[in-house]
């Protein structure tokens, strides 16, 4: 076990079982398909950074609890929205919710995970908590409904840490900063919390990026090369049309053509894989991860401080 998890371990039990119990009176089958998304794993590490942020700070543990809940139940719910968006029918290996439901039984179901991640973040009763999560959650959707509605293959740095902040950054921000809110009302503490979080998660992502494209496909539970095949341009990619604009396949993507073709696609991967355009993305993500440490180290010397730091470099040398 990675030793980051360890001091919040009966925490994170305690998190799942607050999450199960969002369903508890409801119908059955929200029941089953809450306890589907828990039993399909995931690596918790949203509510752990809410969890060891709020450690550190000396956040009520019952408020801490119910905080951590709501955003891996956020996180949650905005998986199911984008399984049922994108199509997909693995997840970790596991087969998603619209595999097996009707799509409107997903949305629903996206739609009640939603709620109830609204009503934990109330039960803080810290209104700084509530506004965050509410502008996280339009920020989330906000991207979701660019990235629908922009034609696809946009091959351009901002559109890409745009996506990436509303995908992913936003969530990680609100994980540390929304710990911080409910323990401190030190303003520059909690910007400089934020900003961690918002700095190791777009790390994530790019991390995520590089693995769609590395990855094994046993390991990450879905196709290689799945932003691709949806006409998502990531950071790799954008490096090696940046420094092989004479390839034929960068050529079509740099015109905005996707590529369709299933052997286009395995063929134009593996000329990515041996270039520099995945070092290059690496040392990317290396730089938010440098800016995340400086804000952590700003922080007092602690053990929960020591774990984050962890948890920090643990996102750049993960395998799936």
């Amino acid at each position: 076990m990675t030793s980051f998890f360890v001091p919040v371990l009966d925490q994170i039990h305690q998190v799942e079982d607050l999450i199960r119990a969002q369903a508890e009176g409801y119908h059955p089958d929200l029941q089953a398909a809450l306890e589907h998304l828990l039993k399909s794993g995931g690596k918790r590490i949203r509510p752990t950074l809410t969890l060891l942020v709020g450690r550190m700070l000396g956040a009520p543990e019952p408020q801490l609890i119910t905080l951590a809940a709501s955003i891996e139940l956020l996180h949650t719910a905005t998986l199911v929205h984008d399984d049922l968006i994108d199509g997909a029918l693995l997840r970790r290996g596991i087969p998603t919710l619209n595999a097996r439901w009707s799509p409107g039984a997903t949305v629903l179901t996206g739609d009640f995970l939603f709620a109830r991640a609204a009503k934990l973040a109330a039960e803080t009763n810290s209104i700084p908590v509530m506004r965050l999560f509410a502008e996280t959650l339009t920020i989330i959707v906000n991207g979701e409904i660019s990235q629908m509605f922009n034609p696809p293959c946009i091959s351009t740095l901002e559109n890409y840490y745009q996506r990436i902040y509303a995908k992913t950054a936003s969530l990680f921000e609100a994980s540390t900063g929304c710990a911080a809110m409910i323990s401190t009302t030190d303003n520059d503490l909690i910007m400089r919390l934020r900003h961690f979080g918002r700095e190791l998660g777009m790390a994530f992502q790019i991390i995520d990026d590089i693995l769609d494209l590395t990855g094994d496909e046993t390991q990450l539970g879905k196709p290689i090369g799945s932003d691709l095949r949806q006409g998502i341009i990531t950071l790799p990619v954008i490096r090696f049309l940046h420094t092989h604009p004479e390839d034929p396949f960068s050529q079509m993507i740099l015109q905005g053509k996707c590529l369709q073709n299933d052997a286009d696609i395995l063929a134009f991967i593996e000329r990515l894989r041996h270039s520099d355009a995945i070092e290059d993305a690496h040392q990317e993500a290396q730089r938010f991860i440098k800016n995340a440490l400086d804000d952590l180290r700003t922080l007092p010397n602690s053990p929960e401080q020591q774990y984050l730091e962890e948890l920090t470099w643990f996102v750049t040398q993960r395998k799936t």
